[in-house]
């Protein structure tokens, strides 16, 4: 038995950058070259050339982003591993709550810093932010091995690896529309397919290293991997096009707007049980008796496997049916398959609960950002009110892991494991009966509403992944943002 268990069209206001000469302003033949911005060089002036949808450089942007997101949320989708590991106390010895806190403060930081880094990216840039995340992302996990105490990890793998995270996720997606218009949801689901990959690949790493070199060369290893699928994106992703003017950060009427910030409020109560199964669905298996060790760790890459399906099928439905029609019972879902966890007496058992939970969990971390979308009725602050929701709802991330460990208690022989499962099912039930109030609140008893045109406007699909689809419609709004006057003929709907 392993060691590991012994005790996740360019637009009218884009202004593009040349590669390598200054273009005059009254040259007829624009370029269409790619910028090379590793001096972060301002903008030149504006030529007449379209995204290319295809080629050698706009492929390798999408190869760039996939290991953006291979190296952003693959690596925190690996988290319950590490939790797993840490319970172990071969490393030092915490409560679970108290472990817990490593993820939340990884995710948090990602969430949060990545609202700031938006606004840093339309600022032209892009070579900085890759440049900085992937050197964060690389030390974090270099300090990590290194680590001899609790906090110790909790700098090195909540806020270091975090922040760098939230530097490497915006580039990832945002650069897309540039290159891309009719082949965008291609694209941008390729590229964005790399956080479930790294979901998968990194945990099996981690767990395949441990036993043999130990936690300290395993987690080099792993940043050693980190750097080396990072250079892919910092040599081949260049900026094509550049946003005349950064958003702003905050939006003050968004704390008026009923409709929106009830929608906030469900995602946090909801996002406070789903990170409770994020983090211990590994663990649970390894401490209740119902695995073995080694299937009880690859519970890690079957949930993750999981929610690559939740992330993408409901896209189809969505569109048909309206995101909010989608995204609520699949809440209700995710609540019910957490509760089924207090059913669970056999290896079957929780191999089938993780799977059905990460593909509903899918369904709820993908389309949140359709919902602020179709929530926001000045189409200009979309991008803003993305930013701030995801900030807001990255305090449920933060309780979630630490508030289940502190149900679960800390008596190793005496685990309540009743208690955590119950406290993530009927948070994220009550998270269900929230977008429910919503529904009534935004279309009445109707049973049928007028779905939203969200995704259609954009001329392609939009990737069904937190991260991706968030930037993915803040960038194409960008690229529509000339067409949004009075008379305009294109008009953003606002149903639900």
């Amino acid at each position: 038995m392993s060691s590991l268990y012994r005790t996740k069209t360019q637009s009218k206001d884009s202004l593009p950058v040349d590669e390598e000469k200054d273009t005059p302003p009254h040259d007829d033949q624009p370029s269409s070259d790619a910028v090379d911005t590793k001096n972060d060089s301002p903008p030149a002036p504006p030529s007449n050339d379209g995204p290319p949808n295809g080629g050698l450089t706009a492929w390798l942007q999408v190869l760039g982003s996939f290991m953006l997101f291979f190296n952003t949320w693959g690596i925190l989708n690996t988290f319950g591993v590490y939790q797993t590991f840490y319970e172990s106390g071969q490393l030092w010895t915490e409560t679970s709550s108290n472990i817990s806190w490593i993820g939340s403060v990884q995710s948090v930081m990602l969430l949060v810093f990545g609202a700031v880094a938006g606004p840093i990216y339309d600022r032209g840039y892009l070579r900085s932010l890759l440049i900085v995340g992937s050197f964060l992302v690389v030390f974090g996990h270099m300090m990590l091995s290194l680590t001899h105490s609790f906090w110790e990890a909790v700098l090195a793998q909540g806020f270091v690896i975090g922040i760098g995270g939230a530097c490497l996720f915006v580039p990832a997606v945002a650069i897309m529309p540039t290159y891309f218009n009719t082949r965008i949801g291609l694209a941008l689901g390729l590229g964005a397919s790399g956080s479930s990959m790294g979901g998968i690949i990194y945990p099996i790493m981690f767990y395949k290293l441990i036993d043999q070199v130990g936690f300290g060369w395993s987690v080099r290893i792993l940043g050693f991997t980190a750097f080396a699928t990072l250079l892919i994106p910092i040599a081949v992703m260049k900026v094509r096009v550049q946003p005349k003017q950064a958003r702003s950060i905050i939006d003050w009427t968004a704390f008026t707007d009923g409709p929106f910030m009830l929608f906030v409020l469900g995602s946090l109560v909801g996002f406070i049980g789903l990170y409770v199964g994020f983090f211990y669905t590994s663990y649970y298996g390894q401490a209740a008796g119902l695995t073995s060790a080694s299937l009880s760790f690859y519970l890690v890459p079957i949930l993750n496997a999981g929610s690559v399906f939740g992330r993408t099928l409901p896209n189809i439905l969505s569109d048909k049916i309206g995101p909010l029609n989608v995204i609520t019972p699949g809440v209700f879902m995710v609540g019910i398959v957490l509760l089924c966890y207090l059913a669970v007496d056999s290896a079957g058992g929780i191999v089938v609960c993780a799977l059905f939970f990460g593909f509903f969990s899918g369904i709820f971390v993908a389309l949140p950002p359709v919902l602020f979308v179709a929530l926001t009725k000045d189409k200009s602050k979309v991008g803003t009110r993305i930013g701030m929701g995801y900030t807001m709802i990255s305090a449920g991330v933060l309780c979630g892991g630490p508030g289940g460990g502190a149900i679960l208690g800390k008596n190793m022989h005496n685990l309540h494991w009743t208690g955590v499962w119950a406290y993530a099912g009927i948070t994220t039930i009550g998270a269900g009966c929230i977008f429910m109030v919503l529904r009534f609140v935004k279309v009445g008893m109707k049973l049928k509403a007028e779905r939203t045109a969200v995704v259609s406007i954009f001329g392609g699909s939009c990737p069904q992944d937190d991260a991706a689809s968030a930037i993915f419609i803040f960038t194409r709004l960008q690229s529509h943002a000339a067409e949004e006057r009075v008379g305009s003929q294109r008009t953003f709907p606002d149903h639900v």
